[in-house]
């Protein structure tokens, strides 16, 4: 295999383009460098150094936490990322010789960040600048949740109760460095899956139920532009249905119109939506053993060309990104 040189970065790059790289466009559409006050306020670097490794750039860090939440990632897989894709890093101002942040340092400038209560604000003006260019959360909302798997963890019987009533197990405190190996939140639940065929053709009378640890990711995208809006992060166990009250549909959108499938269906959503002035699209399940009306089968068949666009971004993020933590 021949050596790669410069030349063919900037024809991979030129591809990227080409094909349509988002990052590169936000790159056009924003201007980083005027987070940089409010990044140092948040993060109170000091003017001196006193020895050893000086910081990254707050900066390029905040650019790399974008990263993050517009592909769900977790700081092990964003870190392999940054160091694998051209994209990431014509996005953060890498060159392919450049030391790139690791997975903890991204972690530790994210609790600086949250610490400072700083997160939300960044992420808010982030938001408005891409709004003020032209990427307005526009033609309606659709609304999905994923799971996303974790270390699997080995605790004794009278930790996992702990854990399960929201303590901290004994002896844990007094250990950092297990504590900071423990995954405290995450969660186990069952993932639902297609059973394959028999031999003869025929389809199995019931799914199979996986046993699944970790997350799960709740986003609300805009049906124009494809862009997460709206996030929220829980454990796997979490129903999916109940976190549309819980501040994910998003209001400022241009239309009113939610699509989501049948996990989202409730009286309860349906009142919010409609107190709320959100039109429901939401998925209808089929009636306890009698057929689907042929009118619900039709309306769930359009609904369906319309949500599957979410589908897209999670499809996007497991295959391009990865969703693991």
């Amino acid at each position: 295999m021949k050596q790669s040189g410069f030349f063919d970065v900037e024809e991979g790059l030129a591809r990227l383009s080409g094909l349509g790289d988002q990052l590169e466009a936000f790159s056009r559409a924003v201007d980083f460098e005027a987070f940089r006050p409010n990044l140092d306020k948040a993060l109170a670097y000091s003017e001196g150094s006193k020895g050893g490794r000086p910081p990254f750039d707050p900066v390029l860090m905040f650019k790399i936490l974008v990263i993050q939440t517009l592909n769900n990632l977790c700081d092990e897989r964003t870190e392999y990322l940054i160091n694998d894709r051209l994209s990431f890093m014509r996005f953060l101002g890498l060159a392919l010789s450049d030391r790139a942040p690791d997975a903890r340092t991204v972690w530790l400038f994210r609790e600086r960040l949250t610490q400072a209560c700083a997160i939300e604000r960044l992420f808010d003006r982030f938001d408005a600048t891409l709004r003020n260019a032209g990427y307005l959360p526009m033609s309606g909302q659709i609304l999905d949740a994923t799971l996303v798997a974790a270390p699997k963890q080995r605790n004794t019987n009278g930790e996992k109760s702990d854990l399960r009533a929201g303590r901290i197990p004994e002896g844990w405190q007094d250990r950092p460095a297990k504590l900071s190996h423990k995954d405290r939140h995450a969660r186990w639940t069952l993932k639902f899956t297609k059973a394959r065929r028999h031999d003869d053709g025929t389809l199995p009378s019931t799914d199979l139920a996986i046993p699944f640890f970790g997350y799960k990711s709740h986003i609300s995208i805009d049906r124009k532009f494809r862009l997460i809006r709206k996030w929220k992060t829980t454990d796997a166990a979490a129903s999916d249905g109940a976190r549309l009250r819980e501040g994910l549909l998003d209001k400022t959108n241009t239309a009113a119109s939610v699509w989501a499938d049948t996990a989202y269906r409730s009286k309860a959503n349906e009142d919010f939506m409609e107190k709320h002035g959100f039109i429901s699209k939401v998925h209808r399940e089929k009636p306890h053993l009698k057929p689907m009306p042929r009118h619900i089968q039709r309306s769930n068949a359009g609904k369906s060309v319309i949500r599957s666009r979410v589908e897209h971004v999670f499809a996007d993020q497991k295959s391009q990104t990865g969703l693991f933590v």
